[in-house]
């Protein structure tokens, strides 16, 4: 049986933030430089390329957070969280853990999908998304991307609740609006997921909104960034079929979705290592034949190395729902559930996706994400 968009919409984004926790997010993230090794933030977050030599193992380094969903790698090297109850970006130092309020004052959530979803960097400028806080649920905050000013100061960069109002699917939809969900930083501006309008929104340097992709009955949530090529999840509907969770690839000049990899269900965030590793982040296992908003099964997230055989291959397992991941020199940082995880010597010392030459990439390079896994799909388990 068909399943709405409207309840598409619910099942996945709703799902895919956990009530209050894409992309995405993925899966928040920017890197202006297009570099791949760089780290989401444009900083320090692509590290020496290290890791992989040791035990992977996880441990909780920060937690306490509310409405979680994207984060990202700043210039400092620091994880920047996103806090969509309390409208606020925290800061966590990825070697203590100590956590401090990095931004505060942007329009709280009024649902519980909503607020601040996802933070990027351009340089040392900091710039939050913000979803469902304008006409759509009585208000009158601009649903779009902020520019961070100072520590309780910020600018409405550009208003994609506005463009979206404008620019409707040709489908019905509950929220005009849209529901964007994760943010990437690029050369030429921003990109965006709306995981309700099941598009991807362009957003140049000054400010002004354009649709680069439209999807069909699929919810984009990650996006991540290499070299004018972008990589994007698709989170499928419940039951949240493995063959349904899939990364694609997305270039501005042939928007077209090229299927890069696909066997893990409820993915949500894409990201790159350094040394050009791709990892996917999948929320988990469908908890089967459910009405629309239901999340994935509890502790059965999985970060996914992404192969460039078209494998999704896991690297850690038992995560508690997560949303997003960063990568800060050989470890990955995942945001679940109100807590960041580290997740030690995750990335391999060589190898990578665009050492496989994906979409013409220099094949010195090395890009890493999901792993599409072999031997076909993986069930329901």
């Amino acid at each position: 049986m068909a399943i709405k968009r409207t309840a598409l919409f619910v099942g996945t984004v709703v799902a895919a933030l956990l009530i209050p926790s894409a992309a995405f997010a993925g899966g928040g993230h920017g890197d202006w430089s297009d570099d791949p090794g760089g780290g989401r933030g444009g900083g320090s977050g692509g590290g020496d390329g290290g890791g992989g030599g040791g035990e992977v193992t996880t441990e909780v380094i920060a937690s306490g957070f509310e409405g979680t969903s994207g984060a990202t790698i700043g210039p400092d090297g620091a994880l920047y969280v996103a806090e969509g109850v309390t409208g606020e970006i925290s800061r966590v130092d990825t070697t203590t853990g100590e956590t401090s309020v990095f931004a505060s004052g942007l329009p709280p959530a009024l649902f519980p999908v909503g607020g601040v979803i996802d933070v990027a960097f351009v340089g040392d400028t900091a710039y939050a998304l913000v979803t469902n806080v304008g006409v759509d649920f009585g208000a009158t905050d601009v649903s779009g991307i902020y520019r961070i000013d100072d520590a309780d100061s910020w600018t409405v960069f550009a208003d994609l609740g506005a463009f979206s109002a404008a620019n409707l699917p040709d489908y019905p939809v509950e929220l005009t609006e849209g529901v964007p969900f994760a943010l990437e930083a690029t050369r030429d501006g921003f990109l965006v997921t709306d995981g309700h309008h099941n598009r991807v929104l362009a957003v140049n340097w000054e400010g002004e909104v354009s649709e680069l992709i439209a999807f069909g009955n699929v919810v984009p949530a990650g996006i991540a960034n290499a070299r004018g090529e972008f990589y994007i999840t698709e989170f499928g509907a419940v039951p949240y079929a493995p063959e349904d969770g899939k990364v694609v690839a997305v270039t501005k000049s042939d928007p077209v979705a090229t299927e890069v990899a696909s066997g893990y269900s409820a993915l949500v965030d894409v990201e790159f290592a350094s040394r050009g590793a791709l990892y996917a982040l999948s929320q988990g296992d469908t908890p089967g034949d459910v009405v629309p908003g239901s999340p994935a099964l509890p502790d059965s997230g999985e970060l996914l190395r992404v192969g460039d055989d078209g494998t999704l291959t896991p690297v850690a397992e038992g995560l508690n729902l997560p949303t997003a991941v960063a990568f800060a020199g050989g470890d990955a940082f995942v945001v679940a559930q109100g807590e960041v995880l580290r997740i030690n010597n995750v990335v391999a010392d060589s190898g990578g996706w665009l050492g496989g030459g994906h979409g013409g990439h220099d094949s010195g390079t090395h890009h890493g994400h999901h792993d599409a896994q072999n031997g076909g799909g993986r069930g329901t388990r």
